[in-house]
Protein backbone atom coordinates (compact mmCIF):
# COMPACT_ATOMS: atom_id res chain seq x y z
CA UNK A 1 0.00 0.00 0.00
CA UNK A 2 1.22 3.22 -1.20
CA UNK A 3 2.12 6.48 1.68
CA UNK A 4 2.91 9.44 1.86
CA UNK A 5 5.84 9.79 4.63
CA UNK A 6 5.38 14.22 4.68
CA UNK A 7 2.98 17.06 4.68
CA UNK A 8 2.07 19.39 1.88
CA UNK A 9 4.69 22.50 1.88
CA UNK A 10 6.68 20.36 4.42
CA UNK A 11 10.60 20.92 4.31
CA UNK A 12 12.73 17.98 3.38
CA UNK A 13 16.27 17.10 3.44
CA UNK A 14 18.76 15.72 0.79
CA UNK A 15 18.15 11.47 0.97
CA UNK A 16 14.99 11.56 3.33
CA UNK A 17 12.01 9.11 1.92
CA UNK A 18 9.14 11.07 1.05
CA UNK A 19 6.34 8.37 0.26
CA UNK A 20 6.60 5.01 -0.30
CA UNK A 21 4.73 2.19 -2.99
CA UNK A 22 4.55 2.29 -7.03
CA UNK A 23 1.14 4.58 -7.24
CA UNK A 24 2.78 7.43 -6.11
CA UNK A 25 5.30 9.33 -9.22
CA UNK A 26 8.33 11.30 -8.34
CA UNK A 27 8.75 14.53 -9.45
CA UNK A 28 11.68 17.41 -9.38
CA UNK A 29 13.82 17.35 -7.11
CA UNK A 30 13.02 13.53 -6.24
CA UNK A 31 13.84 10.19 -7.28
CA UNK A 32 12.83 6.69 -6.95
CA UNK A 33 14.89 3.99 -5.14
CA UNK A 34 13.06 0.84 -5.29
CA UNK A 35 9.81 1.65 -3.78
CA UNK A 36 10.65 4.83 -2.25
CA UNK A 37 10.61 8.10 -3.66
CA UNK A 38 13.86 10.14 -1.86
CA UNK A 39 14.85 13.80 -2.24
CA UNK A 40 17.75 14.57 -3.67
CA UNK A 41 17.88 18.17 -2.25
CA UNK A 42 16.49 20.70 0.53
CA UNK A 43 12.96 21.95 -0.79
CA UNK A 44 9.57 22.37 0.13
CA UNK A 45 7.76 18.99 -1.09
CA UNK A 46 4.78 19.70 -2.75
CA UNK A 47 2.00 17.09 -3.24
CA UNK A 48 -0.02 17.18 -6.52
CA UNK A 49 -1.91 14.06 -6.95
CA UNK A 50 0.18 11.15 -7.22
CA UNK A 51 3.16 13.34 -8.04
CA UNK A 52 5.31 14.09 -5.27
CA UNK A 53 8.56 17.18 -6.28
CA UNK A 54 10.29 19.36 -4.25
CA UNK A 55 10.74 23.03 -4.68
CA UNK A 56 14.20 24.18 -3.67
CA UNK A 57 14.49 26.88 -1.47
CA UNK A 58 17.47 28.62 -2.26
CA UNK A 59 19.25 29.33 -5.89
CA UNK A 60 19.79 31.90 -8.01
CA UNK A 61 17.31 33.23 -11.03
CA UNK A 62 17.24 31.26 -14.33
CA UNK A 63 16.11 33.17 -16.89
CA UNK A 64 13.59 32.31 -19.13
CA UNK A 65 11.88 33.42 -22.41
CA UNK A 66 8.51 34.49 -20.90
CA UNK A 67 9.68 35.97 -17.70
CA UNK A 68 8.95 39.58 -16.52
CA UNK A 69 11.69 41.03 -15.08
CA UNK A 70 13.31 43.82 -13.11
CA UNK A 71 16.83 44.86 -14.41
CA UNK A 72 19.55 47.67 -13.88
CA UNK A 73 20.96 49.29 -16.80
CA UNK A 74 24.90 48.70 -16.36
CA UNK A 75 26.52 49.72 -19.76
CA UNK A 76 25.03 51.87 -22.71
CA UNK A 77 25.72 51.44 -26.00
CA UNK A 78 25.92 52.52 -29.74
CA UNK A 79 22.67 50.34 -30.44
CA UNK A 80 21.68 49.22 -26.84
CA UNK A 81 21.62 48.80 -23.65
CA UNK A 82 22.89 46.27 -21.02
CA UNK A 83 21.28 44.86 -18.22
CA UNK A 84 21.84 43.69 -14.78
CA UNK A 85 19.20 40.45 -14.43
CA UNK A 86 20.21 39.51 -11.01
CA UNK A 87 21.61 36.66 -12.14
CA UNK A 88 24.59 34.84 -13.32
CA UNK A 89 23.54 36.05 -17.29
CA UNK A 90 23.25 40.07 -18.60
CA UNK A 91 20.91 40.74 -21.02
CA UNK A 92 20.45 43.18 -23.88
CA UNK A 93 17.82 45.72 -24.87
CA UNK A 94 17.88 47.11 -28.20
CA UNK A 95 16.96 50.03 -29.79
CA UNK A 96 14.08 48.62 -31.71
CA UNK A 97 12.86 47.25 -28.40
CA UNK A 98 13.39 50.18 -26.32
CA UNK A 99 10.21 52.14 -27.31
CA UNK A 100 7.67 52.60 -30.00
CA UNK A 101 9.21 56.16 -30.48
CA UNK A 102 11.45 55.78 -33.47
CA UNK A 103 15.16 56.34 -32.54
CA UNK A 104 17.67 58.11 -34.63
CA UNK A 105 20.81 56.44 -35.17
CA UNK A 106 23.69 57.94 -33.32
CA UNK A 107 21.22 59.48 -30.80
CA UNK A 108 21.93 59.63 -27.09
CA UNK A 109 20.23 56.79 -25.75
CA UNK A 110 20.67 58.37 -21.96
CA UNK A 111 18.16 60.66 -22.57
CA UNK A 112 15.73 57.07 -22.95
CA UNK A 113 17.36 54.74 -20.02
CA UNK A 114 20.39 55.97 -18.14
CA UNK A 115 23.45 53.65 -16.08
CA UNK A 116 21.84 52.80 -12.78
CA UNK A 117 17.94 53.18 -14.14
CA UNK A 118 15.64 50.37 -13.39
CA UNK A 119 13.41 49.31 -15.56
CA UNK A 120 10.23 46.54 -15.54
CA UNK A 121 10.94 44.72 -19.17
CA UNK A 122 10.33 40.52 -20.52
CA UNK A 123 12.23 38.50 -21.48
CA UNK A 124 11.91 37.25 -25.33
CA UNK A 125 14.37 35.08 -25.56
CA UNK A 126 17.27 32.86 -23.94
CA UNK A 127 19.83 30.86 -26.85
CA UNK A 128 21.55 28.20 -25.25
CA UNK A 129 24.72 30.04 -25.04
CA UNK A 130 22.15 31.93 -22.23
CA UNK A 131 22.77 35.25 -24.31
CA UNK A 132 19.37 37.24 -22.71
CA UNK A 133 16.97 39.87 -25.64
CA UNK A 134 14.42 41.96 -23.29
CA UNK A 135 11.98 44.15 -24.71
CA UNK A 136 9.82 47.16 -22.99
CA UNK A 137 6.82 46.45 -25.55
CA UNK A 138 3.64 45.56 -23.23
CA UNK A 139 1.41 46.31 -20.80
CA UNK A 140 3.58 47.27 -17.18
CA UNK A 141 6.94 47.85 -19.13
CA UNK A 142 8.16 51.02 -17.94
CA UNK A 143 10.95 52.62 -16.79
CA UNK A 144 10.84 52.77 -12.45
CA UNK A 145 11.11 56.00 -11.24
CA UNK A 146 12.06 56.68 -7.34
CA UNK A 147 10.99 54.42 -4.85
CA UNK A 148 13.78 51.42 -4.23
CA UNK A 149 14.67 48.02 -4.90
CA UNK A 150 14.96 44.76 -2.45
CA UNK A 151 16.46 41.41 -3.49
CA UNK A 152 14.54 38.35 -2.75
CA UNK A 153 15.17 34.47 -2.98
CA UNK A 154 13.17 33.95 -6.32
CA UNK A 155 12.06 30.86 -5.31
CA UNK A 156 9.55 32.63 -2.86
CA UNK A 157 8.52 35.27 -5.60
CA UNK A 158 5.38 32.71 -6.14
CA UNK A 159 4.58 33.44 -2.72
CA UNK A 160 5.02 36.95 -2.52
CA UNK A 161 2.52 37.51 -5.32
CA UNK A 162 -0.17 34.92 -4.27
CA UNK A 163 -2.99 33.66 -5.92
CA UNK A 164 -3.94 35.45 -8.95
CA UNK A 165 -1.66 38.49 -7.02
CA UNK A 166 -3.81 38.28 -3.81
CA UNK A 167 -0.79 38.82 -1.50
CA UNK A 168 0.63 41.23 -3.45
CA UNK A 169 -2.34 43.20 -3.94
CA UNK A 170 -3.00 43.06 -0.12
CA UNK A 171 0.13 44.44 0.77
CA UNK A 172 0.03 47.65 -1.63
CA UNK A 173 -3.45 48.33 -0.31
CA UNK A 174 -2.32 48.13 3.51
CA UNK A 175 1.08 49.99 3.20
CA UNK A 176 -0.59 52.67 0.41
CA UNK A 177 2.81 51.33 -1.93
CA UNK A 178 3.33 51.05 -5.84
CA UNK A 179 4.99 47.48 -5.80
CA UNK A 180 6.32 45.46 -8.88
CA UNK A 181 7.66 42.14 -8.52
CA UNK A 182 9.72 40.48 -10.99
CA UNK A 183 10.48 37.10 -11.28
CA UNK A 184 14.41 37.13 -10.88
CA UNK A 185 13.52 38.38 -7.48
CA UNK A 186 14.16 42.12 -7.70
CA UNK A 187 10.85 44.18 -5.62
CA UNK A 188 10.31 47.78 -6.42
CA UNK A 189 8.70 49.53 -3.98
CA UNK A 190 7.14 53.46 -3.95
CA UNK A 191 5.21 54.97 -1.35
CA UNK A 192 5.99 57.48 1.43
CA UNK A 193 9.36 56.24 3.46
CA UNK A 194 7.15 54.80 6.28
CA UNK A 195 4.86 53.15 4.30
CA UNK A 196 7.86 51.39 1.74
CA UNK A 197 9.06 50.16 5.05
CA UNK A 198 6.00 48.45 6.48
CA UNK A 199 5.86 46.73 2.62
CA UNK A 200 9.13 45.85 2.82
CA UNK A 201 9.06 44.09 6.55
CA UNK A 202 5.77 42.61 5.48
CA UNK A 203 7.62 40.97 2.26
CA UNK A 204 10.19 39.99 4.28
CA UNK A 205 8.18 37.97 6.60
CA UNK A 206 6.50 36.21 4.00
CA UNK A 207 9.86 35.28 2.33
CA UNK A 208 10.80 33.88 6.01
CA UNK A 209 7.64 31.95 6.67
CA UNK A 210 7.10 31.07 2.76
CA UNK A 211 6.78 27.68 3.86
CA UNK A 212 4.14 27.90 6.72
CA UNK A 213 0.25 27.00 6.46
CA UNK A 214 -1.93 29.96 7.42
CA UNK A 215 0.24 32.63 5.48
CA UNK A 216 -2.11 34.64 4.58
CA UNK A 217 -4.32 35.21 7.59
CA UNK A 218 -1.12 35.73 9.28
CA UNK A 219 0.14 38.35 6.83
CA UNK A 220 -3.50 40.35 6.93
CA UNK A 221 -3.04 40.28 10.96
CA UNK A 222 0.52 41.26 10.55
CA UNK A 223 -0.69 44.23 8.27
CA UNK A 224 -3.54 45.51 10.45
CA UNK A 225 -1.71 45.28 13.66
CA UNK A 226 1.42 47.58 11.83
CA UNK A 227 -0.53 49.62 9.92
CA UNK A 228 -2.16 50.85 13.47
CA UNK A 229 0.84 51.62 14.46
CA UNK A 230 2.07 53.86 11.64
Amino acid sequence: MSEINVKDKEISVPGETLATGMDILPGIGTYRNGEKIVANRLGLAMIEGRTIKLIPLSGRYIPKTGDTIICKVIDVGFNGWRLDTNSAYSAMLSMKDATSEFIARGANLTQYYDLGDYIVCKIVNVTSQKLIDVTMKGPGLRKLKGGRVIDVNTNKVPRIIGKQGSMVMMIKEAAKCNISVGQNGLIWIYGEPMDELLAIQTIRKIEKESHMSGLTEKIKEYLEENRRKN
